[in-house]
């Protein structure tokens, strides 16, 4: 089963009334069972894209308008109903007794039952950060993580979405010293070297994701027609299937032992 996230850059009319970047969104959707988006700005549209997306069936699951000024966005969650069965749904609240308001656009995080990987549930918390505060917002999932953790009994938790975690935005000490990052209970899925943009000139490098789908050469796109969908692509992790083999299952284990399984996606800007 594949898991994504994918920052649709101001995902609306304008956007979807370009076949190109149409045809590309639903391509990507058909490709991946769960998919999470965030910078969607006019929610009907997704109406639109799915009746075009004809290869699988797909429930939408869709957070509240998201942000302190009048600019808003909503979380979306879009999943293969024959791969997962929802569990349940959970708006994290930013307002603790003695906490500081960390996060902009607090997570929408929903709790699947996969129905055929070695993972019994799964947790998926995505985070789209602001560029000002986003050391600030990467930290205080530390604590939403524990939340979860404590609300749903399960350590199988992914933290995934656009965190704004290089370049300018966070230092290497800065970053060292967030608990997601610093806890080595937390397991990151890849290195730090991994470009998911979609701008070749782009000079960051732009850390932790599984895989970048990059549908820039999976669909034979000119640059130009790659920025009309997204300058991000979607990044997807692959969980290990219940029907593998038993070593296969004993190596996945051990490489986890008793630790949070906190997997972390990122896929930033």
């Amino acid at each position: 089963m594949k898991i994504a996230s994918f920052n649709v850059q101001r995902f609306g009319l304008s956007k979807v009334s370009k076949p190109d970047a149409l045809s590309t969104l639903v391509k990507v959707k058909s490709i991946i069972d769960n998919i999470s988006g965030t910078s969607i700005t006019v929610t009907n549209i997704i109406d639109l894209c799915l009746r075009f997306c004809t290869t699988h069936h797909y429930t939408i699951q869709l957070s509240a308008r998201l942000g302190r000024s009048r600019y808003k966005e909503q979380l979306l969650f879009l999943y293969r109903d024959d791969v997962v069965t929802l569990i349940d749904s959970y708006q994290y609240e930013d307002n603790q007794i003695n906490d500081e308001d960390a996060f902009a656009r607090e997570p929408y995080i929903l709790h699947f039952k996969p129905h055929n990987t070695v993972l019994k549930d799964i947790v998926l918390i995505p985070v789209h950060s602001t560029l000002r505060d986003s050391e600030k917002e990467l930290d205080e999932l530390y604590d939403v993580f524990m939340v979860v953790k404590d609300k749903w009994k399960t350590n199988n938790i992914m933290i995934l979405g656009d965190f704004n975690a290089d370049g300018a935005y966070v230092t290497n000490r800065e970053m060292n010293e967030i608990r997601i990052r610093s806890d080595r209970n937390f397991h990151w899925l890849i290195g730090d070297d991994v470009d998911t943009t979609a701008n070749t000139t782009n000079e960051h490098t732009y850390p932790m994701t599984a895989k970048p789908f990059n549908f820039h050469k999976e669909f034979s796109m000119t640059e130009e027609k790659a920025l009309e969908v997204s300058d991000h692509y979607p990044v997807e992790v692959e969980l290990l299937s219940s029907s593998c083999s038993q070593e296969a299952q004993e190596k996945c284990s051990s490489s986890t032992g008793n630790d949070y399984c906190g997997m972390c996606v990122f896929s930033v800007q």
